[in-house]
Parts: structure tokens; sequence; C-alpha cells
């Protein structure tokens, strides 16, 4: 099967590396393209193009809710209907996976359909447990907060959480696909088999 036929967006190059990491720890069988789409607003335009094509086969889509979950998934809504696809008024707790036209559609908004969030959120989700750094870090960020230092919008958090933790770790500064594959990060939580089963059932 050509790789072409089956495609997925993602919002920026951090995205596309998690993703790969996860299907090479998972041997998902990657027989789809992985698109930098280079930001949300290109995300969204390369939506029609992409259903357009001859032979298209299977769009899966991975966004950001950001501060808005429900208007992430109104926008997506919005620019299905107008190619004639209807999608649900809400997104499932296990993501959105749908064939019409005989095209499979799938869509999963970070961190896990439901909260608020981005990438980083999910990639929290994987701290183990047991980690010590992470309450460090968070109290870090309290307290630059709290002295009204921080440079980052409060929508950005996560990610200067994440990114302070990474850089606390054996390599520092290690970007989050290769967190994974170096271990930094556990692959056992519930949150990461829900992303894993949706991509494995969406370009089965």
């Amino acid at each position: 099967m050509r790789k072409f036929n089956k495609q997925l967006l993602v919002e920026g190059n951090d995205d596309m590396h998690v993703i790969m990491a996860l299907c090479q720890k998972f041997t998902v069988n990657e027989n789809f393209e992985i698109i930098d789409c280079k930001g949300i607003d290109r995300l969204f335009t390369q939506i029609p193009i992409r259903l357009k094509q001859s032979g298209f086969e299977t769009l899966g889509i991975i966004i950001d809710a950001d501060t808005e979950i429900k208007s992430r998934w109104c926008t997506l809504k919005s620019i299905f209907s107008k190619q004639g696809i209807s999608l649900p008024n809400e997104i499932p707790n296990n993501g959105l996976i749908l064939t019409t036209n005989n095209v499979t559609i799938g869509v999963w908004i970070m961190p896990n359909n439901d909260l608020n969030g981005m990438l980083e959120d999910f990639i929290s989700f994987l701290i183990p447990k047991e980690d010590e750094l992470l309450p460090v870090a968070t109290q870090t960020l309290e307290a630059i907060e709290k002295e009204k230092l921080n440079k980052y919008i409060p929508a950005h958090k996560s990610k200067a959480l994440i990114h302070s933790w990474l850089s606390w770790q054996e390599d520092p500064g290690t970007p989050m696909g290769l967190a994974i594959t170096k271990k930094f990060l556990t692959t056992q939580e519930e949150i990461c088999k829900r992303l894993i089963a949706w991509l494995s059932i969406t370009f089965q």
C-alpha cells in the first residue's frame, strides 16, 4: 500500500517525532505518512486538499486542544462539513474513527480528547509516578510565577514544565520523542495505550 494514500497530519516537528517514537515502541504498522503541517492553521487548510487526492484512503489528524477543546472540535466539524462529511457533536473519549465515502477519518485531540491542553500535557502523563524531579519542577514554576518572573503565558505552562523536567535528565534537553526512545518516559500509562489503539485502528 502506498503511504501517500494514508496520511497523518500533525501540527509540528515535536508531534511528528513523538508519534514516530511511539509507533516504534509499540511496533505499529507504519503504512502511513506523517506530515508536519508546521502549525494549526496550515493543518486545517490541508484537510480538504488531502481529501480530494485521487485514491485517498485514510486521513488521521492529531491537534492540540489548547485552551478550548470545544472550539477546536467545532472548527474541525465545519471544515469536514464543507467536504460533505458530518462529524459527531463531540469527539469520543478514545478518539474519532469513522469511514465515509470510502475514506477513513481519524481525529485525536491532545492530550486525551477531553481536557484542554497540548502535546506537552500528554507527555506529562508519561512521566513515571515515582519520579522525584517533577514536583521540584512544578514548585520551581510556581515560585517564579509568584514573583511574576515567568515569561511564558499561562496556556504554555505545560511546555515550560516538560522542557524544564527534560533539561534535568541524564541527557539534558532531550527532545520529547527521543525521551520516549531513551525510556525517560513510561509508555505503560492508559492514555498512551489509548492513543496507540486509535492509531492502529485508524490506519489498519
